[in-house]
């Protein structure tokens, strides 16, 4: 993915959770905690650099992770590989 602005981003990322904003949230907040566990991303930058929450982010909006299953009270986090 060519660099974009962040708005840019978070407009793409929010498009592929059909515009949910606490979807979205909750899927950032969730792949955070995992990155911060040590779990390696899947885009190609530095957790050391780049913050953690822009990081999930840009995987979300590049289509590596996304929501498997959603009922209205409770989504699985996928990674699509």
């Amino acid at each position: 993915m060519r660099m974009l602005r962040m708005e840019e981003i978070a407009s793409k990322a929010l498009e592929r959770v059909n515009n949910d904003r606490y979807m979205l949230s909750n899927i950032i907040f969730a792949r955070v905690e995992e990155l911060s566990k040590g779990v390696k991303p899947l885009v190609d930058m530095n957790v050391k650099i780049h913050k953690l929450p822009d990081i999930a982010l840009i995987e979300i909006a590049e289509g590596k992770i996304g929501v498997k299953e959603s009922d209205g009270r409770d989504f699985k986090q996928s990674r699509v590989l």
